[in-house]
């Protein structure tokens, strides 16, 4: 990859993450209703969500993607179900703050599998590296060093963005502490989860 290929990927990459879209709803409403290390669970998730679609356009396996459609329609289902869950778990939760540290240690896994489903069951992701990202480089002449150019791109775009998403979030939280606040904090954050579960079920 050249230098102009590279800055190119990482700003169409950019543009990808700042969107509005499921991903960026479950990184918010995570952050506000369990604090900025749990968002940071569904980070990762997302960005291995990421990976996995960009192995997938590397090594010519757009095929399989579409063969295995109907699997990926039952991860976007279950990935949309989980979000629309916990949006309503979140909505009627008790209105006192919860310990940060305990839910990290108790859900981080849930987290991490609820950030790749959303990716895995989000067509936008699936356009990008299967059909838009051969536009920035050739496929077929991709180096080792190249990809992981590419993945260490996606990394730090996707942190940096969804990130600052998540520590906005978890600060505006800090400030809200009386139990009429943190009822409508509850109530916002578990419709916005609510919203993003919708939006992954329903997208074809």
């Amino acid at each position: 990859m050249t230098l102009i290929s590279t800055v190119s990927f990482a700003l169409a990459m950019l543009v990808l993450a700042v969107s509005p879209g499921p991903g960026v709803f479950a990184t918010i409403a995570r952050s506000l209703s369990c604090g900025f290390f749990s968002a940071l669970a569904v980070i990762a998730g997302i960005i291995l969500g990421d990976i996995i679609f960009l192995l997938f356009a590397i090594f010519g396996m757009a095929l399989l993607a579409q063969i295995l459609g109907n699997f990926f329609v039952i991860i976007k289902l279950l990935g949309g179900s989980y979000l629309i869950w916990q949006g309503i778990k979140i909505f009627f939760s008790n209105t006192s703050m919860i310990d940060s540290e305990t839910i990290v240690a108790s859900s981080k896994s849930v987290n991490f599998l609820s950030g790749l489903f959303i990716t895995l069951g989000n067509p936008k992701v699936i356009l990008f590296y299967c059909g838009f990202l051969p536009t920035f480089v050739s496929l077929s002449e991709l180096t080792l060093t190249d990809t992981v150019t590419i993945i260490t791109v996606i990394a730090t775009v996707l942190v940096a963005v969804l990130g600052t998403y998540a520590w906005l979030a978890d600060s505006a939280r800090r400030f809200l502490k009386t139990p009429r606040q943190m009822k409508r904090l509850n109530q916002t954050a578990g419709g916005v989860m609510v919203t993003a579960g919708v939006v992954i079920a329903s997208r074809s």
